[in-house]
């Protein structure tokens, strides 16, 4: 099967490019990336000689590109990454996500109209169900509130999709997932963050009081519950997928300085960002009943294999902080 991913060089799309090519032999993948600050396409060096990946430089509100793509390369299926997606970045200014979050998927939705697919599965987040209160978890059917204008542009894109296989029968799948965490995770999230502050001994800002609850996934179980839906999942469904793993903030920082073995006199309180939602917790249960798909990671043996990892690959997050990851890319395209 021919896959185009967009968002490839990013985070969760390049441990998902890497997860499809070991998983799937019969499988061949484009990656589209425009390679914004997140895009780094060091995350996929070890797979650019594979003769099954191609990455294509471009960008996805690029309407005769995108169509050139699906056609040139037969694509029968497309995961849709590429977006903007930092909820502090969204708040400084938002015009870039309604841009690539909304329009950018708009034109991917009416290329897909032009060039027949298997299977177009739109990557979401628990963000757009808004904030929980102390107890309850977000089902499919919880209503949309999203706090944040990232979440809006996401929670946009998603009703668009929708609205495209309902009106255009579309084979559209929704998917909105927790917070990850793991190997090739941009520096600016949480707990990359914590770590990298953390191995060079500088403070470890906490927003508010530390308090605010999210449920932790690591990437390899959302790259294996997208594969499910990939494969199996129902047209015109979405799917929640969880890591049962919910902490409060702090306890997240605490463990990692803990493993670290540094003091937590380290961490700093600064004020809260605007809009912070309070609580995230999710419902997998439709996803493990109807897909037969579980979580492989325990938090504590995820969260220590991550701190492992960027222990042992310090040079990648460093080159990332001081902007250097930036030449690889004009090294090897021009």
């Amino acid at each position: 099967m021919n896959v185009l991913v967009t968002g490839g060089a990013g985070f969760i799309g390049s441990n998902f490019v890497r997860y499809l090519l070991e998983s799937h032999p019969d499988y061949r993948i484009l990656n589209l990336d425009k390679l914004t600050y997140a895009g780094n396409l060091e995350n996929l060096k070890d797979v650019e000689s594979n003769p099954r990946y191609q990455f294509i430089h471009g960008d996805i509100c690029d309407s005769d590109l995108v169509l050139d793509v699906l056609r040139k390369n037969k694509i029968q299926a497309v995961v849709h990454f590429a977006a903007e997606s930092h909820v502090d970045r969204s708040i400084m200014g938002a015009s870039e996500f309604v841009r690539t979050n909304v329009m950018g998927t708009n034109v991917l939705l009416e290329s897909a109209k032009e060039h027949r697919l298997t299977k177009f599965v739109h990557v979401s987040t628990d963000e757009v169900y808004g904030s929980l209160g102390a107890e309850g978890l977000f089902t499919e059917t919880s209503r949309l509130h999203p706090n944040s204008p990232y979440a809006a542009s996401k929670a946009s894109s998603d009703l668009l999709a929708l609205a495209y296989h309902h009106t255009f029968g579309l084979p559209i799948v929704v998917t909105r997932c927790s917070n990850n965490y793991g190997p090739y995770q941009f520096p600016e999230k949480l707990i990359p963050l914590m770590i990298a502050n953390a191995l060079n001994n500088k403070p470890l800002p906490v927003y508010g009081d530390g308090g605010n609850v999210r449920d932790w996934i690591h990437v390899l179980d959302h790259c294996s519950a997208i594969d499910a839906v990939l494969s199996n999942g129902n047209i015109g469904s979405v799917y929640n997928i969880g890591g049962k793993s919910e902490r409060k903030n702090l306890e997240v920082v605490k463990l990692i300085l803990k493993a670290l073995d540094k003091p937590e006199a380290l961490i700093a309180f600064v004020k809260d960002r605007p809009g912070h939602d309070r609580r995230y917790a999710i419902d997998s249960a439709k996803l493990e009943k109807e897909l037969d798909w579980r979580p492989r990671f325990s938090f504590e043996e995820g969260i220590r294999q991550t701190i492992f990892w960027y222990q042992q690959n310090a040079g990648w997050w460093q080159r990332i902080v001081s902007g250097e990851y930036k030449e690889y890319y004009e090294k090897m395209y021009g």
